[in-house]
């Protein structure tokens, strides 16, 4: 479907974002489910902080249908909306906006989309089960309030700046009351014996995406039914996968993550079921093609 003067717009706004599969994925639906709208990605700086302000504002002056928001957008950016969804709000941070009719509301896929590829992928239940969380942005907060709502039993923030950490988990328990809720540095020393009773480990920071240095964790203490799993997308395998996989450890991958939140984005902007199936394979095309 080539565009033309009544093409609606839809985006995604990030720093960086030129890696974003999120074209190639959201055009295919597009295409496939006959919608007259082109999905494109800007690179909205992370300084100066108006930048953001000033892009949130030209949704509704080009008549956006809505955009997606990545890092390290997501918790900045509830300010300059006008409404907010009440997960969103719980959780702290948004990755979707919807402008109806020039409201503007604020929507976190991230977290169903986790937990729907994660059990999906693996078949994995948090429910009464320790949970590992490497990360403390937009993405770890979703991810984490996810596993909590899923029904965690404990869960665990590491981070390299403890503070950030200790921040998330101080958020989680206001509104988590009943679990275990903990915040340590992103140091073995500290990670070791957390692991060793722990059935689920997320990276949801940038260690192992391409020409990033690699993660460093105790896979090792892991127990030999626990679930690794790494947001990082590209590449398709990271090495903390890679590693795990020749522990003999149960993955999941950073494409799925995508895909779901995307098709619940898809949804929201729509009003239509997304086309799962057509998104996977488009993102999967464009990744292999770069």
């Amino acid at each position: 479907m080539k565009p033309s003067s009544s093409t609606k717009l839809i985006g995604i706004f990030g720093d960086p974002v030129s890696h974003s599969l999120s074209p190639a994925m959201q055009n295919a639906a597009f295409e496939h489910m006959g919608i007259d709208a082109v999905y494109l990605a800007f690179h909205v700086p992370a300084r100066p902080a108006a930048a953001l302000k000033t892009a949130v504002s030209s949704i509704k002056a080009l008549g956006f249908m809505g955009v997606n928001i990545t890092v390290p957008h997501k918790e900045k950016v509830i300010e300059f909306l006008d409404h907010v969804d009440n997960e969103a709000v719980d959780i702290g941070a948004v990755n979707t906006i919807v402008n109806k009719a020039g409201k503007l509301i604020g929507y976190n896929t991230d977290a169903r989309g986790y937990i729907e590829s994660l059990r999906q992928e693996t078949g994995f239940s948090p429910q009464g089960k320790n949970a590992v969380v490497i990360g403390a942005g937009g993405a770890s907060r979703a991810i984490a309030f996810a596993l909590l709502k899923a029904g965690a039993k404990r869960l665990v923030i590491a981070n390299r700046t403890l503070r950030r950490a200790q921040t998330l988990s101080r958020d989680l328990k206001k509104r988590f009351l009943n679990a275990e809720i903990t915040a340590v540095p992103l140091d073995k020393k500290f990670l070791r014996p957390i692991a060793e009773d722990s059935l689920l480990i997320v990276n949801t920071t940038s260690l192992g995406m391409i020409n990033n240095e690699e993660l460093d964790f105790p896979l090792y203490s892991l127990p030999t039914d626990a679930v690794v799993s790494d947001i990082v997308y590209r590449p398709l395998d990271t090495g903390f996968i890679k590693k795990a996989l020749i522990r003999g450890l149960s993955v999941h991958r950073g494409l799925g993550m995508l895909v779901h939140q995307g098709a619940l984005a898809f949804e929201l902007w729509t009003g239509k079921k997304a086309p799962l199936d057509v998104m996977r394979m488009a993102a999967l095309k464009a990744l292999r093609n770069r």
